[in-house]
């Protein structure tokens, strides 16, 4: 921030990174993907004029919930952490500052209509927070999105800005992160879905089965038009009977498996499975890709 001056039509300045954080867990708080020693965090740093600050977290609030919504999270709620104010000593600032950061995060949410509880002595030395707060599939909390509002590291590292009146003032900053622990997210949303990600979010999303070797050079084509369209498609040509290939998708919970054979070739359709079970014959490859296409568009979950 510091390495040339702004004025007050820099601001709202928007810094993010996608950084690395490591933390020495004990040997028996490490849980697979929730809580690992080297994570990544989706972190950003706001610079706001303080005339900027409900508008700023006003937009974060609105990226959170529509980040939610498209991972099809439902049942979340905010914390927001505040100083206790039996221990003043515990943090650095002028209390009247603190007054109106707490303020500012609770009216923040409200007028979102998020459901929200106040947790008192869980700020930082330096700031209140927002923390959303989400339920995995079988009822465990964790923290995702973080939204803090300080007021004092702008004073120590002395951040200054030119105002319209050619005077100086400190900006305040919002650090935030939206998904979080990225590794945390990912568990989370394995959880949620047991695996079965909806075709938008699907590592593999169709998985061309060809009947007989003679289909394999068939099913390659295919996978070449659907990959030309943004769709994750391969070609299983392992030397293993039709029905164990649709087995071992099926079990990977691979979203569409889509069958070759003669039949197939000499009418240029396919026989299109979906993980469920659900079977479509005679599908021309341009309604397929279609189909995919507006489905991955809407993320449907």
């Amino acid at each position: 921030y510091n390495e040339r001056p702004k004025s007050y039509r820099d601001l709202p300045l928007r810094i993010a990174e996608n950084a690395t954080v490591y933390r020495f867990e004990k040997a028996g708080e490490v849980n697979g993907l929730l809580r690992v020693r080297s994570l990544t965090q989706d972190d950003s740093h706001i610079f706001v004029r303080h005339s900027q600050i409900a508008e700023e977290i006003d937009r974060i609030l609105e990226l959170a919930l529509h980040v939610f919504g498209v991972f099809g999270f439902k049942d979340f709620k905010a914390r927001i952490s505040v100083r206790d104010t039996n221990t003043p000593d515990k943090y650095l600032g002028e209390p009247k500052n603190w007054d109106t950061a707490e303020k500012a995060l609770i009216d923040a949410v409200i007028r979102r209509n998020i459901a929200y509880f106040v947790g008192e002595g869980e700020a930082a030395f330096y700031g209140p927070k927002i923390d959303i707060v989400v339920k995995d599939a079988i009822g465990r909390e964790w923290q995702l999105t973080t939204c803090q509002l300080d007021f004092v590291q702008p004073e120590n590292f002395h951040l200054r800005y030119i105002n319209e009146s050619g005077k100086e003032e400190a900006p305040a900053v919002l650090h935030v992160a939206i998904l979080g622990s990225v590794d945390r997210f990912l568990a989370i949303l394995i959880e949620q879905y047991a695996g079965a990600f909806p075709l938008w979010l699907s590592p593999l999303q169709v998985a061309l089965i060809p009947i007989a070797e003679r289909h394999n050079e068939a099913a390659k084509k295919i996978v070449h038009a659907l990959i030309k369209a943004g769709v994750r498609a391969e070609a299983d040509t392992k030397g293993e009977p039709m029905g164990a290939k649709v087995r071992s998708h099926t079990l990977q919970k691979t979203p569409y498996m889509a069958i070759i054979g003669d039949k197939e070739v000499e009418s240029q359709t396919l026989s299109v499975r979906t993980r469920s079970g659900e079977e479509l014959k005679g599908v021309s490859l341009s309604t397929f890709i279609a189909k995919l296409t507006d489905e991955i568009e809407r993320k449907t979950t």
